[in-house]
């Protein structure tokens, strides 16, 4: 069986007054693919960057490739991250002036690493887009965008990576593209990705669809099809809103 190479035990984010995440556990073991999902303020996006460690949680333990993060100073806790965790968003955050090659190359270039042209094509090469290093964003589709900024989140060969909502800008041929990429990282090179996503379809790409409702792990789907997703996440909703009219 593969090891646990995310571990949230126990932990509560607090917001002010408000309790964006109560309690979580979460495992995810190496080389899977999670979808996290839930209502509007369920804690998804709270939930992915504790586990990343762009947030701090008030309380309870996060681990990630066999390091506590919790009480790690804000220096260890940025060279972790840029050592051992890849982070996609919605928007691509790609510099504009920059080629791809540049793009890609910046995480090593923070990390004070020597840059490998070999290095950089390769990670191009995983996302298909070893033709266009030399291409600024403005000369690429969305689609393509976003594969480098994917392969920006590889070039460090990261334990995990964590998309937030990775397609969601994307139309839906596009976005099926970049689901397949990810699901082939998982399956043909052992990747770990854990992504939040709103999307039915999306998360049918992952092994597993973790549903959070009001900061708690509702429930889960192994081996999801659309379908039952989307039925999952119809019942929360529903749920959701009774509560909001009570």
């Amino acid at each position: 069986m593969s090891e646990t190479v995310v571990r949230l035990a126990g932990v509560r984010r607090l917001h002010g007054e408000v309790t964006a995440l109560d309690g979580v556990d979460l495992d995810v073991r190496t080389g899977t693919f999670v979808a996290v999902m839930g209502p509007s303020g369920s804690g998804k996006s709270t939930l992915l960057q504790c586990a990343a460690g762009l947030d701090r949680p008030t309380s309870g333990l996060v681990e990630v490739g066999g390091t506590v993060l919790t009480g790690l100073s804000e220096r260890r806790l940025t060279l972790l991250r840029r050592q051992r965790i890849g982070f996609v968003f919605q928007a691509y955050n790609l510099l504009p002036a920059l080629s791809a090659a540049q793009n890609v190359a910046l995480p090593l270039r923070l990390a004070g690493r020597r840059v490998s042209r070999t290095e950089i094509r390769d990670a191009l090469g995983r996302v298909g887009l070893a033709d266009r290093a030399g291409h600024r964003p403005g000369e690429l589709s969305g689609g393509q965008q976003q594969r480098v900024a994917l392969a920006r989140a590889l070039v460090t060969r990261p334990a995990v990576l964590f998309g937030d909502e990775p397609t969601g800008a994307l139309d839906t041929g596009t976005s099926r593209q970049v689901l397949a990429l990810l699901r082939g990282l998982v399956d043909e090179e052992g990747q770990t990705v854990v992504m939040v996503t709103h999307d039915p379809v999306a998360a049918s790409y992952a092994d597993r669809v973790v549903f959070l409702v009001d900061g708690r792990v509702a429930s889960e789907l192994r081996a999801p099809d659309a379908g039952e997703v989307a039925a999952a996440m119809a019942g929360l909703e529903a749920v959701a809103m009774a509560e909001v009219r009570a």
